[in-house]
């Protein structure tokens, strides 16, 4: 039987990505964004649709002869549960692991620097919302 990495293929996840940037978006509107990037059949554009519809990440309703799909799930959710699958399948549960990998990545000066950044962040009382140890009262 076959375990995925994660619950939504790739070309799930794009046509997602093209309703969270639409807001509301159409078989052909979504459709027709792939198209700049690649060929896909319209039927297939509509049959992903209706998957994540049946797979509670899209919402639809009827306009006229026409179905407009809202999104379910927001961004940052469905990224968090992709990437909570992937580390434990893939890294073990480690995070550690994860991130080292993303630095041994080869990315630009610009994406090294937003890592640094928000690991940097972590530290930071404020940005947590955690007291700071050193404000012993």
């Amino acid at each position: 039987m076959r375990n995925p990495l994660t619950p939504l293929g790739g070309t799930e996840m794009e046509v997602l990505r093209h309703v969270w940037a639409l807001g509301r978006a159409t078989v052909r509107e979504v459709h027709d964004r792939i198209q700049s990037d690649r060929r896909l059949a319209y039927t297939t554009v509509m049959t992903v649709m209706k998957n994540l519809a049946e797979k509670d990440y899209l919402a639809y309703e009827r306009d006229g002869q026409t179905y407009v799909y809202t999104a379910k799930r927001r961004p940052e959710d469905v990224r968090g549960s992709v990437l909570s699958g992937i580390l434990d399948k893939v890294f073990g549960g480690d995070p550690a692991s994860l991130v080292q990998t993303l630095v041994d990545a080869d990315l630009s000066d610009a994406d090294r620097q937003r890592l640094r950044a928000i690991v940097d962040g972590f530290d930071a009382p404020e940005a947590s919302g955690a007291p700071d140890p050193s404000d012993d009262a």
